[in-house]
């Protein structure tokens, strides 16, 4: 390969006008091709001795040409890219290499046959700070890496070829392969298309690598500020690389220490990282070049653009099943919502507008009302009655025979049974005791209640409580066991009564007391 190795530039528009003022500062710039004749008047102003043309056959079919760089829309990356190595020129194609796997592989597969130069633009894996990152990160400098993750928000501009996933999150992808140098164990992730239908402006994805470490990676265009941030936290320092600061790379050596066998937090001064100089997009082009020149792959090749491919693929692919993960769950009985993750069984009668979240599990046959939260790790047997508006915290058990009244409240890992005398090689499934908690009553995180006693309306049991007895309406309850402490108004005030009267100073609402009998007088 000669010294006088021509570049054809293809396509002059929001990027491409960088592309074609490095590739011409290195003098390599023969043609520019650009379809739009607006763009073609802008950029004749500032280079009118360039030559320009709205045919790509003409820089395909140039002797004189020996690479293309291609600054289209994605959607036609792909196919300028093979016609280009069809005419035996070298590629640098802007990311995404393409939009699918396959067209990528095609691509790759192609180049080598060829025996052409196929390069990703890639352009963070140029930047001085990176690659100062990936130094340190090699040398030990961090520690042992535990978390890595980006944000890349801005309010910008928006595509309707390529959703935020495929036209933000390439080059943190890129970056974060390089600097783990490993292919992530898992991948999932969730979006919103909130301007055009089927097209994510928003999307966060999570992962994880062998050997514990995990990331995420957050895009979106309909965000208020500008942020371009990549932060690695290791177990010696954290690294964080702001590309739209004049700081660039930064180091913050805090510490974790234990005291009394409770982690304290140490902060300690950023360090600023000295970089050379150097912009990333003309060490870009440079490395094309060099490329070119010496035959071998540049660090984004082909190979490293289809690595960027399979993770934004297995990505959507996550979005789109939790997509429609979420659309079943809403289908299951048209009125209420299950997470994905939880199980509500065939059979069993959920109302209008009741919530099951993560990891639940509704049994056949159990009963539950209208406009309830049923939530994280809570568990409804066969024979338990639930009535509209109850609401129960993660972690609770209710079994069979156990009856919740309209409004009733179960707090955090509060615990219901169902037998008084258990043994686990003898069965007594037909000794069960029903619990009834009636309508309004509160149970407190971490009370248990033992099987046989009801609890009476807008009762109020403490937290951590266990219930021997039955318990009155309006009664305050609290230790162990549960002994009556005092007494609650319906909305949830504590009320003292004098002379066998009360009157609630929240909400106005009176009552008389007959021994432990509380009775409305006056109630909204």
């Amino acid at each position: 390969m000669g010294k006088n190795i021509k570049i054809g530039l293809i396509g002059a528009g929001y990027w491409g006008k960088n592309l074609l003022r490095n590739f011409l500062n290195l003098g390599v710039l023969d043609v520019v091709c650009e379809l739009d004749d607006t763009i073609i008047k802008e950029r004749k102003k500032d280079y009118p001795d360039l030559k320009y043309t709205d045919d790509t056959e003409k820089i395909f079919k140039s002797k004189d040409i020996a690479g293309v760089a291609i600054a289209t829309p994605a959607a036609t990356h792909y196919s300028i890219a093979k016609e280009a190595l069809l005419n035996n020129k070298h590629v640098f194609v802007e990311k995404p290499l393409a939009l699918n796997i396959q067209q990528g592989e095609e691509l790759i597969a192609l180049a080598e046959k060829k025996k052409k130069i196929l390069m990703v633009g890639h352009i963070l894996q140029y930047h001085p700070a990176v690659i100062k990152l990936s130094e340190l990160i090699n040398k030990g400098e961090l520690g042992k890496i535990h978390y890595i993750y980006s944000n890349r928000l801005n309010i910008g501009k928006l595509r309707n070829e390529e959703n935020i996933l495929w036209s933000f999150a390439p080059h943190d992808v890129s970056v974060i392969l390089m600097l783990i140098n490993k292919f992530p164990e898992k991948i999932s992730a969730n979006g919103g298309a909130y301007v055009q239908k089927d097209i994510y402006d928003v999307t966060m994805t999570n992962f994880s690598f062998a050997g514990g470490i995990r990331g995420h990676i957050f895009v979106s265009w309909l965000h208020p500020i500008k942020e371009q941030k990549l932060v690695v936290v290791g177990d010696n320092k954290m690294a964080v690389f702001d590309d739209t600061s004049d700081k660039k790379l930064l180091l913050y050596p805090h510490k974790i220490e234990w005291k009394n066998q409770i982690p304290v937090a140490r902060k300690a001064d950023a360090e600023e990282v000295a970089l050379p100089e150097g912009e990333p997009l003309k060490n870009e082009c440079q490395a094309f070049m060099d490329a070119i020149k010496s035959g071998k792959p540049p660090i984004t090749d082909g190979k490293e653009g289809l690595r960027v491919l399979e993770f934004l693929k297995t990505a959507e692919e996550a979005i789109s099943s939790h997509d429609e993960a979420e659309k079943s769950s809403f289908a299951k009985a048209g009125d209420f919502y299950a997470h994905p993750s939880a199980i509500v069984e065939e059979g069993a009668n959920v109302g209008k507008g009741t919530k099951v979240w993560h990891f639940a599990h509704v049994m056949k046959g159990a009963k539950v009302g209208e406009n309830c939260i049923i939530g994280q790790n809570v568990y409804v047997d066969k024979r338990a009655i639930i009535g509209n508006g109850v609401k129960i915290q993660n972690n609770v058990s209710v079994y069979d025979d156990v009856i919740l009244e309209d409004g009733a409240f179960c707090g955090p890992s509060m615990v219901f049974t169902n037998v008084n005398n258990p043994r686990s090689f003898i069965e007594r499934k037909d000794e069960y005791r029903k619990t009834i908690v009636r309508k309004g009553a509160s149970i407190g995180a971490n009370a248990t209640v033992v099987c046989g006693h009801n609890i009476g309306k807008y009762a109020f049991i403490g937290a951590g409580t266990v219930v021997t007895k039955h318990i009155p309406d309006y009664a305050l309850v609290v230790g162990v066991p549960g002994k009556i402490m005092g007494w609650m108004c319906k909305c949830g005030i504590r009320i003292e009564f004098k002379k066998n009267k009360a009157k609630c100073p929240a909400c106005g609402n009176e009552y008389k007391k007959t021994g432990d009998k509380v009775t409305p007088l006056k109630e909204k």
